[in-house]
């Protein structure tokens, strides 16, 4: 998973960034993608709000993921709900390039791409209240001490989301760094606009697919946590 580690909208940009932008192998099938299919399913970064419903053509719940690796999961949940609307964002090419022809090949008419840096787009592109939910599946855990501060799930970030919660809607976080669970608990816990929907951990939901990260983690014998918070109403 990969997406950027600043804020903005009142926030100090802090001179680190979660991801290390490698590009790796892209294939002629994602590039092909990125060619063809963004200038449709794509949005271009600009810092202005979005018009969801102009975007997707329709009023519906909408979910933001960010840091949607090769797609797998964003296309399944996708497929599997399509009474909602899927907003992913993901800054390596061939993962965009890789989801876009998963939406194509599944014929998703619910799925949207935007490019670019996570934090950039959450501050200046995602109206406040406006999202039904988020899924941050497997962040980098920058699992190196001295490179914690690379974290994307810290306070000023986690606020900035919880902002941008309708009512009610929901924070759903995964990991499968013991170290790094507890460190995202800690600081969901603490940001007062959001609420847990159980005592700590929450059972891993039947609708989300194991992606390769947590097959990876599994395989390691690593515990793979979920943290699913809310959007207070009072």
């Amino acid at each position: 998973m990969t997406v950027a580690g600043s804020v903005g909208n009142g926030l100090q940009r802090r001179p680190v960034r979660s991801f290390v932008l490698r590009q790796g192998r892209m294939s002629a099938a994602q590039q092909r993608a990125l060619d063809t299919l963004l200038p449709r399913l794509g949005i271009a970064y600009a810092p202005k709000p979005l018009d969801f419903a102009a975007v997707f053509g329709r009023i519906a719940p909408v979910i933001l993921e960010i840091g949607f690796g090769m797609g797998e999961t964003t296309a399944t949940i996708a497929a599997e709900r399509p009474q909602l609307d899927f907003l992913g964002l993901e800054v390596h090419g061939p993962g965009v390039g890789a989801l876009l022809n998963r939406v194509e090949a599944a014929d998703l008419r619910n799925v949207r791409v935007i490019q670019h840096d996570a934090v950039d787009v959450v501050a200046q592109m995602i109206p406040q209240a406006s999202l039904a939910g988020i899924h941050i599946y497997f962040p980098d855990p920058w699992p190196k001490k001295r490179h914690h501060k690379r974290r994307l799930l810290r306070p000023e970030f986690v606020h900035a989301l919880a902002q941008r919660l309708g009512p009610g809607g929901y924070l759903h976080a995964a990991t499968d760094w013991d170290e790094y669970a507890q460190e995202i608990l800690a600081t969901f816990s603490e940001e007062p606009l959001l609420t847990n929907t159980v005592p700590a951990f929450a059972p891993r939901p039947a609708w989300r697919p194991q992606t390769k990260f947590e097959t990876r983690g599994l395989k390691l014998g690593h515990d793979v946590r979920d943290i699913v918070f809310r959007r207070r109403t009072d």
